[in-house]
């Protein structure tokens, strides 16, 4: 069992977490279009992995994903890498294959914190009934682990994050605020017992989430990564050219995370956040600046957020209870109005 602490070997650069999504937005947007008729979706709208038609039964989906330690345990800081790489397939209405792991670590370190990460990352691929094929290893005084994951899929079974309807609700399944709070744990502000309860949030697969969608219809799903709740919400909505209402009294949200945002203790991502929403939600109420940030606030293996009929997302929430306590319904989709998101 290696004793190091990960998160003191993350010494970023002053630029090197400034890349938001405005930014990838613009730089995205100057660079040449790909077409192939085989490729069913790509970034165009923002979705979570791409998918690729194989043959008119399978598609293929692809995504990759990888990041420094926001925890101290190696084998902690495995599991999390992997369950949030592996989510974009769920999110996507596949199942997981292959992964292949992607690795960057201190040459001169305790590699045995290393043989950590990597059997953190292995048991989640196993729980998701995938394997391990391979990967690259480079390195680099930051730590940073991940997965290139494929999985595959009927194409009738493909979700993406733009088909959202008039009259859905819109659910979430797990709580918000886990940026706020890794931030906290890092100033040494939480206690075991917090520190326990958002690394098992933030471990566990979204695979539970995905498979009690089935037989019912399901018109838009993502998970709730960086962006933030809002950043992922407003991407439905634009996509599906719709209107989402958020229903700022429903979100699951870890309570501490409230304080420490009162406290200033924010990432800084949550601030690239608020810059690219400027201008693109409206309140319809006073909303407490403390509860603006969390709803902004940048999440580490997030949730799945759905869009489906009301009557689906009863039953949805029944079978959810046996995995999660957070799950609930958030808001709903509208006509296209004057905003995409509102906060109500």
């Amino acid at each position: 069992m290696s004793n190091i602490k990960l998160t003191t070997m993350t010494k970023t650069s002053g630029c090197a977490a400034k890349i938001g999504p405005a930014i990838l937005e613009g730089i995205l947007s100057s660079l040449p279009k790909f077409h192939d008729e085989n490729l069913l979706v790509g970034f165009e709208t923002s979705d979570d992995a791409c998918v690729y038609k194989v043959t008119d039964d399978i598609v293929a989906i692809q995504t990759v994903d990888f990041f420094p330690p926001m925890v101290d345990d190696p084998y902690t800081f495995g599991q999390i890498a992997a369950a949030n790489a592996l989510s974009d397939i769920y999110a996507m209405g596949g199942n997981p294959a292959t992964a292949m792991n992607l690795l960057c670590f201190p040459s001169c370190s305790d590699f045995d914190a290393m043989k950590e990460i990597l059997a953190g990352g292995y048991s989640k691929v196993k729980e998701a009934n995938a394997v391990i094929a391979g990967g690259h290893t480079i390195a680099d005084p930051t730590p940073k682990y991940g997965l290139c994951v494929t999985g595959f899929a009927h194409p009738n079974e493909i979700l993406t994050n733009s088909n959202a309807k008039p009259g859905d609700v819109l659910i979430l399944t797990k709580p918000i605020g886990v940026g706020i709070m890794n931030t906290a744990c890092k100033a040494e502000l939480l206690s075991e017992q917090q520190i326990q309860t958002i690394s098992t949030n933030m471990a566990t697969l979204n695979k539970y989430a995905k498979e009690c969608t089935k037989d019912l219809t399901v018109h838009a799903c993502t998970d709730v990564t960086g962006f933030s709740l809002m950043g992922h919400s407003y991407e439905m909505a634009s996509g599906s050219e719709q209107t989402i209402a958020l229903y700022t009294d429903k979100i699951p949200l870890y309570e501490e995370a409230l304080t420490f945002a009162s406290m200033g203790i924010l990432p800084e991502g949550m601030y690239h956040n608020q810059e690219y929403l400027s201008g693109k939600f409206q309140m319809l109420h006073p909303i407490p600046q403390n509860l603006l940030d969390v709803l902004m606030d940048p999440q580490t293996s997030g949730g799945l957020l759905l869009s489906m009929p009301e009557k689906d997302a009863k039953e949805y929430i029944s079978r959810m209870e046996l995995y999660s306590p957070y799950v609930r319904i958030i808001g709903d989709v509208r006509p296209k109005e004057e905003l995409s998101l509102y906060l109500i």
